[in-house]
Parts: structure tokens; sequence; C-alpha cells
């Protein structure tokens, strides 16, 4: 029963996590002028990372990058949701939590570095990458601390002496 929840609620909030992000980033695509650059640009570099030299179509590098991009996510929110689930019992777990978080927010910044290198998608900022994990984070926190408020509350009282 607790790992059937553990996939669904970490299914979810990886939902949430890359639709906030495929959001931020069409958006600011529309603004600029050219819809889908950054998911075309991250699937062309993804294609080359593994090594296909003959380049998909703009349609297929979009789909193939936007279905890893939607699995990534969903491999982060079943790692989250696994933390908070276990929180439950033990909240203290939490600040392996924040440990988690440090190096991802670290991997982002890594990642950035990376995009900024390609020449395929220097156009994208360092703070627009940086504002859609802020995005993401806010939105994926924000569900798991809905769905485990007992465990804030929790480590709210313990935090006061109670």
């Amino acid at each position: 029963m607790a790992q059937g929840r553990v996939r669904q609620e970490g299914i979810v909030v990886g939902v949430i996590g890359a639709t906030a992000v495929a959001v931020w980033f069409f958006v600011a695509d529309i603004i600029a002028g050219h819809p889908f650059f950054t998911p075309y640009g991250l699937g062309s570099m993804l294609q080359g990372f593994f090594g296909v030299e003959t380049p998909m179509s703009i349609p297929a590098t979009i789909m193939v990058y936007t279905i890893f991009h939607y699995l990534a996510f969903i491999g982060v929110g079943l790692i989250f949701a696994a933390i908070f689930n276990a929180a439950e019992k033990e909240p203290s777990i939490l600040a392996g939590l924040v440990i988690l978080f440090v190096a991802l927010e670290l991997l982002s910044i890594g990642l950035t570095v990376l995009v900024a290198e390609s020449s395929a998608l220097r156009q994208i900022a360092w703070y627009q990458i940086g504002a859609a994990n802020l995005v993401a984070s806010v939105s994926m926190g924000a569900y798991l601390i809905r769905q485990h408020r007992r465990v804030f509350d929790r480590v709210a009282m313990s935090m006061r002496g109670m």
C-alpha cells in the first residue's frame, strides 16, 4: 500500500514539476519569438550526447526530449515522494531532503553551465534556467507539503520543544 502511494505521489509530483518547467520555457520562447526553441535545442543536445549522427526532425526531436524531460522529473518526484512518505514515520528524514535539494541545485547549476557552453543554446540565459528550476521546486514542494502537512506540524512542534 505504501509503495503504491509513493509511486502515485511521485508520478504526480514529477508531472507537476515537468509541466511547470515546460510551460515556463514555452512562454519564454514565445516571448522571445521562437516557439519550442528550448525543447528543440535541448533535444538536439540530448541526441548528440547519445551519439545520434543524423538528427531527427524538429517534431521528433521535441517529442523525444519531452519524453526524456517528463521521465527525468518523474524520477526526481519518486525520490521526493519516498522521502516525504518516510518522514511521516521519522520527520528528521527531512534533513536528508535538504541535502538532496542542495545536490540537485548544484546539478542544475552544472547543467546551466553546460547549456551556456552549447552553441545551439547560448540564447537561454542562466537566470531563465534558474527561474524554471525555482518554479519547479515551488510547484513540487507545494504539492508535497500539502500532502504531508502532519510532518511539518511535527517538525514545527519539535523545534519549539513540545
